[in-house]
């Protein structure tokens, strides 16, 4: 397994840091103290928000046993960028709550700064995955 700086690792921590801090501030408090109901869609994400700024914090910790967040917040937001964004502005169509989350998602872009792709190919790719059947008595 390749070794990840003391640098890449601290790079990890302040993106967790970011995205932990960044959704306490605008997503917690809904959770915590909303006066309507959510509609379906706005209850699901803002919970999974929230799950997800708290597996963040334990990014602070185990930054690289937390790589599977960050992965998975990189995935999304580029698929959804790629899927949703880029035809609606190329057709011309993109309205303005698009916009809005297209700006929301272009943080993204810290995740591949200081992600330790070596280790992510070493660990993710290159490692044997675990076994498939119990082990013989």
């Amino acid at each position: 397994m390749p070794e990840v700086s003391t640098v890449r690792l601290y790079l990890l921590r302040l993106v967790y840091l970011i995205i932990s801090c960044g959704l306490a501030v605008v997503v917690w408090p809904g959770v915590l103290h909303h006066a309507q109901p959510w509609t379906l869609s706005t209850g699901v994400v803002r919970c999974m928000l929230t799950a997800f700024s708290l597996l963040c914090i334990l990014g602070l910790r185990y930054p690289l046993q937390m790589l599977p967040v960050l992965m998975w917040e990189l995935m999304w937001k580029v698929i959804w960028m790629l899927a949703i964004a880029l035809p609606a502005w190329r057709s011309g169509q993109i309205d303005e709550a698009t916009i809005s989350t297209l700006y929301e998602c272009a943080g993204v872009i810290i995740i591949p700064l200081a992600m330790p792709w070596r280790y992510v190919y070493a660990r993710y790719l290159q490692q044997p995955g675990d076994r498939w059947k119990p082990l013989r008595a």
